[in-house]
């Protein structure tokens, strides 16, 4: 792994309890100000980060295994990102695409549709977040085809908008006594080999949820299909191979949009730019959010010219969508992207880690299995020698970690996995030492379970 010079050291370094008194007043005054329906994975408050660390308000230096949630890939303070945040915000800030439109959309648009899987013309339109773009593309799939339904998968996430939080399988905290939702949205089995019974494969899974959508709905009445290649929030799950071509394929014969949301696996964070390419599956519609900007607001759907050209203009945008200054910062994001390989990055990241893990888990009970692709990957909590998810010890070893210096995101519909999200460029000595964190707390946990 090509080592990158960074702005701060990469190093963790804990000088403080945490929290620190600083994040701890500045906890004081959030109860006073923020509303408490908005939560925090970690106690801490940042002042800066860099590379795979973030330094809190108190001087803390811990080990980034979260990228704000798969945002920021090229770390949060690339040179170059924030070069180009900088000088379009020193030209102009805003002046809505739909009112004044400027290059930036354009190239932003012209650099997705190379992208993306597919040789097919392409159009793309730009929002501000990963929920505002599955909107979007339910809406240019419904219009498009003349069709209500939409079918989404057990243990998915697509957002927390009133029609995503219908889209999205997991209750509590997510869709808890928000109802009503948005109508003609349908839940069908997913692929989850670890949970599924022994033998069935990734075909025979999209046969099973594929006749239960021909039984209930009928194609014809269907809309689109929308998934995650590799759920995200549901617990990481990669479906076993031929489930998504299968699903694909009925789709592409049925004239359903199949949605890919690649919000979270987008932007090399799999191995792949895309991770619809891991199969060879080329979506109708991608949804495209986090990973594309280094941390600037900005989200896409990228799609078959005929879907998107058949909505009437007007029909799609919003004030915000594609602001200047976020697609300054994602031009200059791909441009570091490419620049680093961090596609290639990231199997590198898979390499060095999983092998690590799955030796630990031949060695202890409480992992039921590791999992993933490239830097998106995860460690199943179970009761030891079960399958009985442990959601339980699976914060006390998010919560552990914090103490040692880690940042570390738990996720799962059961809330048994921990999820393991490092920057793309985070160094391998750094890396290590977390994952050596990781282990040893593993290992304590175990004999004290």
């Amino acid at each position: 792994m090509i080592e990158i010079e960074h702005r701060l050291a990469q190093r963790r370094n804990i000088v403080t309890a945490l929290p620190g008194p600083r994040s701890s007043a500045l906890a004081d005054r959030r109860k006073a100000a923020v509303a408490a329906g908005v939560g925090s994975s970690v106690p801490v408050y940042a002042a800066d980060a860099d590379g795979g660390v973030i330094v809190d308000v108190d001087g803390n230096s811990l080990i980034d295994l979260g990228s704000g949630i798969a945002v920021t890939g090229v770390g949060a303070s690339h040179p170059k990102v924030a070069a180009a945040v900088a000088d379009q915000a020193g030209r102009f800030t805003h002046t809505c695409f739909m009112i004044t439109p400027y290059e930036g959309y354009v190239r932003v648009a012209e650099e997705l549709a190379a992208l993306t899987p597919g040789d097919h013309e392409k159009r793309t339109v730009l929002f501000n977040s990963g929920a505002e773009a599955v909107e979007n593309a339910i809406k240019v799939a419904r219009l498009a085809t003349g069709k209500s339904a939409v079918v989404a998968f057990d243990h998915a996430y697509h957002g927390r908008t009133n029609l995503t939080m219908a889209l999205t399988a997991k209750s509590m905290p997510y869709k808890a006594n928000f109802g009503p939702f948005a109508p003609e949205i349908y839940r069908m089995p997913s692929s989850y080999p670890y949970r599924d019974e022994p033998g069935l494969t990734g075909t025979a899974a999209a046969r099973r949820a594929i006749s239960r959508i021909e039984a209930q709905l009928g194609a014809d009445a269907v809309a689109a299909l929308i998934i995650e290649p590799i759920q995200g929030e549901g617990g990481f799950i990669v479906p076993a191979p031929g489930f998504l071509p299968a699903l694909a394929d009925w789709a592409r014969r049925n004239n359903v949009v199949f949605i890919a949301d690649e919000v979270q696996t987008g932007f090399a964070r799999t191995g792949a730019w895309f991770a619809s390419e891991h199969e060879g599956v080329v979506p109708d519609i991608i949804t495209m959010a986090k990973g594309i900007a280094g941390g600037m607001p900005l989200a896409a759907i990228t799609g078959r010219a005929a879907l998107l050209d058949a909505v009437h203009p007007g029909g799609l945008g919003g004030t915000y969508g594609g602001n200047p200054v976020a697609c300054a910062a994602a031009l200059a994001t791909l441009e570091v992207m490419r620049e680093l390989d961090l596609p290639a990055r990231a199997r590198e990241i898979e390499a060095m880690v999983v092998p690590e893990l799955r030796a630990l888990a031949e060695q202890i009970g409480v992992i039921g299995e590791v999992r993933g692709r490239g830097a998106m990957l995860a460690i199943e909590i179970v009761r030891p020698g079960t399958s009985v998810p442990d959601p339980v010890l699976t914060k006390a070893i998010a919560a552990e970690a914090l103490s040692a210096g880690m940042v570390l995101l738990t996720c799962g519909t059961h809330g048994n996995v921990i999820r393991l999200l490092p920057p793309l460029v985070i160094g391998a000595d750094l890396l290590a030492d977390g994952i050596d964190v990781l282990t040893e707390i593993l290992r304590r946990k175990t004999v004290s379970n």
